[in-house]
C-alpha cells in the first residue's frame, strides 16, 4: 500500500492555504505532519481521507486518486480518528461504535452478521479495549474513547489509517499507550502530532509543513535539525538518538531567547 500525495493546493474561502504539497507513506511506514498552528497540517488530512476537496492536485492510496472513488470505496482504503471526534450518539455502548466502521463493507441494507461482530471484538483486543465492550461510550475517560475510536477505524480493515492529533488532552502513560497500539497495528499511517517529542518517536518520516508549503521532509534525524527547529518551530533544540535506542527531542536552557526564527517559504 502507498500514499501519494502530488502538488495537493487548497483554498479556504478563497484564500490559499496550501501550496502544492507533496508527499509519501510507504507500506507500513508511519509519516508524521509536523509544523507551528496554522500550517495547513489538518487540511491535508481533510483532503486524503475525503473531508476537503482540493482545487489542484491528487491524493492517491493504492494507486487510485480517492477523489475518483466512492465515498464507500475510499472508506474501505481509508480509516481516520480525528481530533475532539464527536457525532457518536448518546446511549451506544462501546460495541455499537466500533460496529460503525464496518458499515463501507455492507450493502444498501446490509446489517452486521457473525463475520462483523468477529472484526469488531478482535479491534477491541487489538486496542486493549475489549473490556469496555458493554459500557456506555459516553461514560469513558478520554484515553479509553481514543483507544475505542482507533478500534473504529481499524474494524474498517484499512489500507490507511489517518490520526489527527490521536493524543490531544491524554495523560502521559495514555499518550505513550497509544503510540505503541498505533505502531503495533502494521497499517501505513499518516499523523499529524503537535507534540514533537511524540512526533520523533513514533514516525519512520516527518514532513514539515509552514505557511501552507512542505518545507521539509524525511527521515526524523535527517529532517529536525537544529536549524530547522529554529526557522520553523523558533526554538533552540536538538533532535538525537539516545542510548537507549529512543531518539528525543531536547530544548535549550534557554529556547527562546537563542533561536532566530527566519522566513523559510520560497
Amino acid at each position: 500500500m502507498r500514499l501519494t500525495v502530488e502538488d495537493l493546493c487548497v483554498a479556504l474561502g478563497g484564500r490559499p492555504v496550501l501550496h502544492d504539497v507533496t508527499l509519501d507513506a510507504g507500506e507500513r511506514e508511519i509519516v508524521g505532519l509536523v509544523g507551528p498552528n496554522g500550517s495547513g497540517k489538518s487540511t491535508v488530512l481533510r483532503a486524503v481521507y475525503r473531508s476537503l476537496r482540493p482545487e489542484r492536485g491528487a491524493v492517491r492510496v493504492c494507486g487510485d486518486d480517492v477523489w475518483r472513488l466512492s465515498a464507500r470505496q475510499a472508506a474501505c482504503r481509508t480509516a481516520a480518528v480525528l481530533q475532539d471526534a464527536t457525532g457518536n450518539p448518546v446511549g451506544l455502548s462501546v460495541s455499537e461504535v466500533v460496529a460503525m466502521g464496518r458499515t463501507p463493507h455492507h450493502g444498501l441494507l446490509g446489517r452486521d452478521d457473525a463475520g462483523d461482530h468477529r472484526a469488531v471484538r478482535e479491534a477491541l483486543a487489538a486496542c486493549t479495549a475489549g473490556h469496555l465492550a458493554a459500557r456506555e461510550f459516553t461514560s469513558l475517560s478520554g484515553g479509553e474513547r481514543q483507544r475505542v475510536l482507533l478500534a473504529r477505524a481499524l474494524v474498517q480493515r484499512p489500507r490507511l489509517l489517518v490520526l489527527d492529533e490521536l493524543t490531544n488532552h491524554l495523560d502521559i502513560r495514555a499518550r505513550f499507550e497509544l503510540l505503541d497500539l498505533v505502531r503495533s497495528t502494521g497499517v501505513t499511517t499518516l499523523a499529524v502530532l503537535h507534540d514533537l517529542d511524540l512526533a520523533v518517536r513514533l514516525c519512520d518520516r516527518v514532513v514539515v509543513l509552514h505557511e501552507g508549503e512542505v518545507v521539509a521532509s524525511g527521515p526524523v534525524l535527517e529532517t529536525l535539525t537544529s536549524a530547522l527547529l529554529a526557522e520553523v518551530f523558533g526554538v533552540a533544540a536538538t533532535v538525537r538518538r539516545h542510548d537507549d535506542g529512543v531518539v528525543r527531542v531536547t530544548y535549550a536552557a534557554d529556547p527562546l531567547g537563542t533561536a532566530a526564527p527566519t522566513p523559510v517559504r520560497g
